[in-house]
C-alpha cells in the first residue's frame, strides 16, 4: 500500500530513515533493509549537502527494491530552479513521496527573522509546486506531464500546551500548500505532545511523531547538549544508566513511547542513528507489523 493511501485510510504508518552510503556499495544498504520488508510504509533519504544525485539514486534504488521511498530536502540553501532541478530528477526517478524542511531543519516561530525565513522557504516551495503540478517549470516552459508529490512538512512539536501562534500560522500556511502530513520534531514526553496535537489536530492533516532509538545514557545527554536542552527527559536518561542490560531497556523506552503515541497521532518515524540492521527488534518489541 502506498504511504499517500494508508494515510488515508487512517492506517498507523510507520516509516524510518537512511543515509545515502558514502563509503559502502548503495546494495549493502538494501541489505540491510531486507530485515524489515513489508514493516514500514516508507524510508525517507536526506539529502546529502552538494551531492542531491546520490540521494535521489538511493531514492530509486529503494523503489527498484520495493520500498516506498521518501526524497527528504531542505528549501533554505536552494533557489526556485535549484529545488525546481532536484524535485523533477527525484520524479523522474520513480520518487512519488517528499518530505520538505523550511528553515534548517523544521518550522519554527521563535523570532522575527525566523518567521521572514521561513516565508520566504514557503512562498519558494509553493511556487515550484504550482508551477509543476501545472505541467510547467518556473520560467514557463511546458513539462512532459504533470508533476505532483505526497509532501510532508517538517514542524516543531515541543511547545507543548501553549503553541506560539507564528508556529500556527506557519502550519496553516504548509496545509495550505498541499501538505499531505506534519512531520514532527523527536517525541520523548507523550504528555507534552498530546497537548501539542490537541491543537495541530485543528489542521486535519495526518501528524507523523519522530521517535529516535535510544541505546545509551551517552546518546541521550548528547542529544540534550547539542539538540535541545531538556529533550529527553532525566527518567529516560538514569533507566539507560543503570540498566544491566542496555539493549533491553532501549526496547522498553522505546515500546512505552510508541505505546502512548498509537492513540494521540498517525504514526511514527523511526530514527535510527545507523542501526538499521536492529531496527526489527524494536518493530518486534512494540509489535508494529
Amino acid at each position: 500500500m502506498k504511504l499517500k493511501e494508508a494515510l488515508k485510510k487512517n492506517r498507523f504508518v510507520v516509516t524510518s530513515e537512511i543515509q545515502a552510503p558514502m563509503d559502502e556499495p548503495p546494495e549493502s544498504v538494501i541489505q540491510r533493509l531486507n530485515l524489515i520488508k513489508g514493516r514500514v510504509d516508507g524510508v525517507a533519504v536526506p539529502d546529502l549537502e552538494g551531492i542531491v544525485g546520490d540521494t535521489i539514486k538511493t531514492c530509486h534504488l529503494l523503489q527498484q527494491n520495493r520500498f516506498e521511498s521518501i526524497y527528504q530536502t531542505t528549501t533554505r540553501d536552494k533557489s526556485r530552479p535549484d529545488l525546481q532541478k532536484d524535485l523533477l530528477l527525484a520524479h523522474e526517478s520513480g520518487v512519488e513521496n517528499l518530505l520538505v524542511f523550511t528553515e534548517d531543519y523544521r518550522i519554527t516561530g521563535d523570532s522575527l527573522q525566523e518567521m521572514m525565513f521561513f516565508h520566504v522557504d514557503a512562498g519558494k516551495l509553493e511556487s515550484v509546486l504550482t508551477h509543476m503540478r501545472e505541467g510547467s517549470t518556473v520560467d514557463g516552459k511546458e513539462l512532459p506531464e504533470k508533476v505532483k508529490f505526497n509532501m510532508g512538512s517538517g514542524v516543531e512539536s515541543g511547545w507543548g500546551k501553549q503553541i506560539p501562534d507564528l508556529e500556527m500560522k506557519e502550519m496553516e500556511e504548509m496545509t495550505k500548500i498541499g501538505t499531505g502530513y506534519f512531520l514532527t520534531t523527536p517525541v520523548f514526553d507523550v504528555e507534552r505532545f498530546e497537548k501539542f496535537m490537541k491543537q495541530a489536530g485543528t489542521f486535519r492533516v495526518p501528524v507523523i511523531a519522530e521517535v529516535m532509538i535510544l541505546r545509551t545514557a551517552g546518546m541521550a545527554q548528547f542529544l540534550n547538549r547539542h539538540l535541545k536542552p531538556g529533550l529527553v527527559p532525566e527518567w529516560m536518561i538514569r533507566k539507560l544508566a543503570k540498566a544491566p542490560d542496555k539493549h533491553k531497556a532501549s526496547l522498553e523506552i522505546f515500546t512505552d513511547t510508541v505505546k502512548g503515541l498509537k492513540d494521540l497521532c498517525q504514526g511514527i518515524h523511526i530514527i535510527t542513528i545507523g542501526g538499521e540492521e536492529r531496527l526489527r527488534h524494536y518493530l518486534d518489541a512494540a509489535k508494529l507489523r
